[in-house]
């Protein structure tokens, strides 16, 4: 991903509830990552590569959506953990600070699954049904079943997990709004009903939205088995690289080639900083000039570049598998003592305070 790359605040939105408390301190920012398997470029490029900068500006909350892999993962829970510890440690590979930030696990907060509960008595099922990502997770994981009470209600557990937070800002990608609307209009639901309790987030608008897979498919995806991982070794990087789907119609070098819808192409543009020469490729891929490999093995020097001092960070955090996870115990203690602070107010608004 180019450097300076930030999310963009989207600034047509209806103004936040609960303003006066969100505004007396620091803007928050709350994001989460599913444990789920190894992270690769495309977590990197659409999340990660982003939330790195957002610690020099905002208050950051980060943590392991351990409950929301149930959602999909509740057949075989044992790798979760060691995932959980993995992904932490490619956060921190990735740039990201726990001195800056904030890193927790959802599920040592449990003020998560009690807002939850709380807010699943006010929002109707068909507002759960329209999010968009929910038919389209269904056609995506046939092998799986979906067809639990949690994987129904997993986008009104996000909505927990900021709401809980008071967070200002979420940072998401161009087809994840449907998901912060959602969380918006929930918000906006249980204020009129119980008063100016929750904050109303805004979305940050992420610079990509999606990587396309190095097969050509739309999506980068472990389930696809078309990902490059932020711990493959730079050998592994560059094999994935050479197998590259480029453009099916160029058989030969001196074929002219199409440059749109390259993956190669996207790839160099994310990774590649030498900009003059990601459009000298393009001018000769074009006009039948350059051969695949130049291209690809110029991709995989790059990529290299970029990845090894993730790399080398991620490997010094799992050296230390203890410090790991006295920063998660640490941090979730931290997290629990806002989630109460939020709790405490939507029972007394909600009128369930027993003294």
């Amino acid at each position: 991903m180019r450097r300076g790359a930030v999310a963009t605040p989207v600034t047509n939105a209806a103004p936040q509830t609960a303003s006066s408390r969100a505004s007396s301190r620091t803007q928050r920012v709350v994001s989460g990552m599913r444990p789920t398997g190894r992270l690769h470029l495309g977590h990197l490029v659409g999340a990660l590569g982003n939330w790195v900068p957002l610690q020099s500006q905002y208050e950051c909350y980060y943590f392991v959506a351990d409950w929301h892999a149930l959602t999909s993962d509740f057949a075989d829970t044992s790798p979760l953990v060691s995932y959980a510890y993995e992904n932490v440690a490619d956060w921190i590979g990735a740039g990201l600070d726990p001195e800056r930030s904030t890193f927790f696990v959802q599920s040592l907060v449990p003020e998560h699954a009690e807002l939850y509960l709380l807010l699943s008595m006010v929002v109707p099922v068909p507002w759960l049904e329209r999010v968009p990502t929910y038919k389209e997770q269904q056609e995506t994981l046939k092998d799986k079943d979906l067809s639990s009470i949690g994987f129904l209600g997993y986008p009104l557990l996000q909505t927990a997990d900021v709401a809980i937070y008071d967070a200002n800002f979420v940072p998401v990608g161009g087809d994840q709004v449907a998901h912060l609307e959602l969380a918006r209009e929930v918000v906006r639901r249980f204020n009129n009903l119980f008063g100016d309790v929750l904050v109303e987030p805004l979305p940050l608008l992420t610079n990509y939205d999606r990587l396309p897979g190095l097969d050509g498919d739309k999506k980068m995806s472990k389930s696809l088995g078309n990902t490059i991982h932020l711990s493959d070794s730079a050998d592994e990087v560059t094999k994935k690289v050479m197998r590259m789907y480029t453009d099916p119609k160029r058989v030969r070098a001196d074929i002219p080639g199409t440059v749109e819808g390259n993956p190669v192409f996207t790839y160099h543009e994310a990774f590649n900083p030498n900009t003059a020469q990601v459009e000298e490729f393009k001018a000769r891929y074009r006009t039948g000039k350059v051969g695949d490999v130049e291209v690809k093995t110029a991709l995989a020097h790059a990529l290299n570049a970029h990845l090894d001092p993730i790399r080398e960070r991620r490997a010094a955090a799992l050296a230390r598998p203890g410090q790991l996870h006295e920063m998660l115990v640490e941090g979730s203690r931290r997290a629990r003592l806002v989630a109460a602070e939020t709790m405490a107010r939507v029972r007394d608004a909600m009128r369930i305070v027993y003294r």
